[in-house]
């Protein structure tokens, strides 16, 4: 926080001051000048309204000093004022017309408020730059998302249209998996975007966690069994919690297919527990593990460990993000620590008593 003197503050010192120095200069310069003229050049001091030429040489110096020294006084105020102010405004024209790198000069007399304001607006602007940044990394990451499996479908059914593929289950399933993979993508960016607006709202109602947890574990388990996890849950004991049940079932849905594209086969455990107050939910796999760099930033959307990975292979990146987002709408939080295996892993943490949105 800037330690200068306020605006107000310098006003007044300044006005202040420059009264007070025309004030002398009137009051103690005439004495002064009328003691000199006195002593030195008696005849030179009119004896009537009228006044001399010595006198009226006075009148006008004072006032010219006077004059100076209101001058003086206003440009300092007018360069600690105006000068951020009128950059300020500048910059502001700069943004409007589509430069987002524009920013208003700090300069040297710049104190109080106004060099605060100055402050305050370069910081506004960054933020508006990264926005726009991330805004369209955004559109350019949905587009690509989304292009992927409309390309799929299209070929596909046109394939079907034109005789050149056989009307069999097995392509029907494949349409299916695409048109699955369209809906959950479209959910994920529907939670993301509701989290990110402050209108995520949770169906909170007690809720048996194990319960759900084993609900999940059984729709995953024949693809986790078929590339090679070992699954294991822990904690078979009812948990009661007040969740929104539906939105911690897609948050661990979101944790598995996690490990069943990133983890390599072997263990992958499951544990769920209450412990002061909070009730957490982890999903912990045997490796690779993930480097400290990619951990800082695993659940921001669009994220990915291998960036060369194609879709199929590596996700749309936005798994990660949405169970933090659930996390965040309940009260709590999502964590990502390496496990002892060598693995990662991944908790879902909230308050048992539902502390979220309703």
């Amino acid at each position: 926080m800037s330690t200068s003197p306020g605006l107000r503050r310098q006003i007044v010192l300044s006005l202040s001051a420059m009264v007070l120095g025309v004030i002398l200069l009137s009051v103690v310069g005439s004495y002064v000048f009328y003691a000199l003229a006195m002593a030195y050049l008696p005849g030179s001091i009119s004896d009537n309204w009228m006044p001399s030429r010595v006198e009226l040489a006075w009148i006008g110096g004072t006032t010219l000093a006077a004059l100076t020294l209101a001058g003086w006084v206003a440009v300092r105020l007018s360069r600690r004022i105006l000068t951020p102010l009128n950059s300020v405004a500048h910059s502001l024209r700069e943004i409007a017309q589509g430069n987002l790198q524009a920013r208003a000069t700090l300069d040297r007399h710049a104190q109080g408020e106004t060099a605060q304001l100055v402050h305050d607006f370069n910081d506004m602007a960054k933020r508006l730059q990264s926005v726009t940044r991330e805004r369209e990394f955004w559109n350019a990451a949905i587009a690509h998302e989304l292009r992927t499996p409309v390309t799929i479908l299209r070929g596909r059914l046109q394939g079907l249209a034109e005789g050149v593929f056989s009307p069999d289950a097995e392509l029907f399933n494949g349409l299916l998996r695409q048109v699955d993979g369209l809906n959950r993508l479209i959910e994920d960016l529907r939670v993301l975007s509701l989290n990110d607006s402050g209108h995520l709202e949770l169906d909170l109602a007690p809720t048996d966690v194990m319960r759900e947890v084993s609900v999940v574990v059984q729709a995953f388990a024949t693809r986790l069994a078929a590339r090679g996890f070992q699954l294991h849950i822990d904690g078979d004991v009812p948990i009661p919690v007040v969740c929104d049940a539906i939105r911690i079932r897609q948050a661990l849905m979101a944790l598995l297919d996690n490990a069943l594209k990133h983890a390599q086969p072997g263990a992958l455990r499951v544990r769920a527990h209450l412990e002061n107050g909070l009730c957490s939910l982890s999903v912990e796999d045997d490796g690779p593990g993930l480097s400290p760099d990619l951990a800082a930033f695993v659940f921001e959307a669009f994220r990915r460990g291998d960036p060369s990975r194609a879709r199929s292979s590596g996700g749309s990146g936005l798994g990660l993000a949405v169970v933090e987002a659930i996390a965040k709408a309940h009260g709590g939080c999502a964590l990502c620590r390496p496990s002892a295996a060598g693995g990662t892993v991944f908790t879902l943490q909230w308050p048992a008593m539902g502390e979220g949105s309703a």
